[in-house]
């Protein structure tokens, strides 16, 4: 008998890729920077220059890593403005960048959860030690099969371990998966291990990869 509750896929049909490996942020999760950038606006910068100090690699891969804290990521985007902005304001940018509010693409989530009824899903994200709490926060512990964090495992993207991790996890071979993901050197280092990948822009582009699995 099929279990109702997990993957399934119509008697003689296979798609092209067994599991769904699917990144987070700016494909599941999307952040506001409206507060940031009024911040900003109000110390001279121009918008996005804290982004550009946080998401250097030698400031955010620590924090990636689980090597440092989100705190620690914080002081670490406040000394990058050092000399632009006063300390105090250095300080509340970070603050500000870390606190940015986040939603779900609910029409995103909505074609996840559709897959994993056909095949595992797992979330392979660069992310921080805060993540568990994010996706609770979003309603959505449950969405995937597994969650291979990078504050967890170690290895960050395009790290091809952190790839072939995944799709250990999800009891796959590389070249039998899907990636998703926003950032094109991701889904360029998946591609090179042979996975199908997406490059993703938007819902549409998830779900045009998607639609063998209902064929």
């Amino acid at each position: 008998m099929t279990d109702p509750t997990g993957p399934s896929t119509p008697p003689g049909h296979r798609p092209p890729f067994d599991a769904v490996l699917c990144d987070v942020d700016n494909v599941i999760r999307h952040f506001d920077p409206a507060a940031l950038e009024a911040l900003e606006r109000a110390a001279g910068l121009a918008e996005g220059t804290t982004m550009k100090v946080a998401f250097a690699p030698e400031v955010d891969l620590p924090v990636l890593l689980g090597l440092a804290t989100e705190q620690e990521w914080v002081e670490s985007i406040a000394r990058g403005l050092t000399g632009l902005v006063p300390e105090t304001t250095a300080w509340e940018l970070g603050t500000a960048l870390l606190e940015s509010p986040f939603h779900a693409d609910e029409t995103v989530v909505s074609l996840l959860r559709r897959a994993r009824t056909r095949v595992p899903l797992v979330l392979l994200t660069n992310a921080t030690l805060g993540l568990e709490a994010d996706l609770d926060s979003l309603g959505l512990t449950d969405l995937a099969d597994h969650v291979v964090s990078s504050a967890r495992v170690g290895l960050a993207k395009p790290d091809p371990r952190i790839y072939e991790l995944a799709a250990a996890r999800a009891g796959v071979r590389l070249d039998r998966c899907l990636f998703v993901d926003d950032t094109e050197e991701n889904v360029e280092a998946a591609a090179a291990l042979g996975m199908r990948t997406v490059h993703f822009r938007g819902a549409p582009d998830l779900a045009r990869a998607l639609e063998p699995l209902f064929a």
